[in-house]
């Protein structure tokens, strides 16, 4: 069963989806050659906690950590380390929060230092997956609609898409029904309706998307080694435009988007 949030539900998730926007760009600002991701953990988990929220990785089946930081050719669930991160790397900070019993979900890649064109162009084809995914997560739009306009556009793109994590519905719990792969076909799946709320989250690879798993039994890594990006929002359905509840002021219309 797919939990329809009421609007007062709605509201406690833009205030968790707030809080986790504060985060995500504080980390944004730290992330530069030398710093650890060990260092990026240490620090959300204490903004996160000053703030009466609760980290919803830490303790998720045995996870220890706040964050998934997963860099280079790791796709997800990567541990933070204190390996020092290097010029011309990509790490992808994944993070999630609880406050008031409401979750909020979201994750970036960013370069350190200046990324190639290559790396640059896979960052950004990523980002605008998952804004060209959000501009069909509209009422009467099939799940699939999302899926598909992932997958067509990282394809025409020559980019491999994750096929083994998808997104998935969020609530009072990290994970809810539905999943939402990143790909699929158009016009397929359920109906979405108002009040549903999705973590819509592209993971692209720069060339194949076969994966395996490190010997921690988390961290997901291509098996031809090709850099990952990855780009999550907490989304509602609503009875207009898409709501990105982890993005106060981003604007979804039919035209485009932007954000603020």
């Amino acid at each position: 069963m797919i939990p329809l949030k009421t609007p007062e539900e709605l509201e406690r998730m833009r205030a968790a989806g707030a809080l986790l926007h504060q985060v995500r760009e504080h980390l944004k600002t730290l992330i530069r050659p030398g710093i650890t991701t060990k260092y990026l953990d240490k620090i959300a988990e204490q903004m996160i906690r000053d703030h009466g929220a609760t980290p919803s990785f830490q303790g998720y089946h045995g996870y220890e950590y706040a964050l998934c930081t997963s860099v280079d050719d790791q796709v997800v669930h990567g541990f933070p380390t204190d390996k020092p991160l290097r010029e011309g790397q990509i790490v992808s900070v994944d993070a999630g929060l609880i406050l008031h019993g409401w979750q909020a979900d979201s994750a970036f890649t960013s370069p350190i230092g200046e990324p190639s064109p290559a790396i640059a162009k896979l960052i950004r084809v990523t980002e605008e997956c998952f804004w060209l995914a959000a501009n069909v997560a509209r009422e009467g739009n099939r799940l699939g609609d999302i899926s598909f306009t992932v997958q067509t556009y990282a394809e025409a793109n020559g980019y491999g898409v994750i096929r083994d994590f998808t997104g998935h519905g969020i609530g009072r719990e990290m994970h809810e029904d539905p999943p939402v792969p990143n790909f699929g076909a158009a016009g397929r799946g359920m109906r979405l309706r108002a009040g549903m709320t999705l973590a819509i989250e592209p993971m692209i690879t720069l060339h194949g998307w076969k994966l395996y798993l490190e010997e921690n039994g988390w961290t997901a890594v291509t098996r031809d080694h090709s850099p990952c990006a990855h780009y999550e929002h907490t989304v509602a359905i609503t009875k207009d435009e898409p709501e990105i509840l982890t993005l106060p002021g981003a604007k979804v219309t039919k035209g485009g988007w932007s954000a603020s």
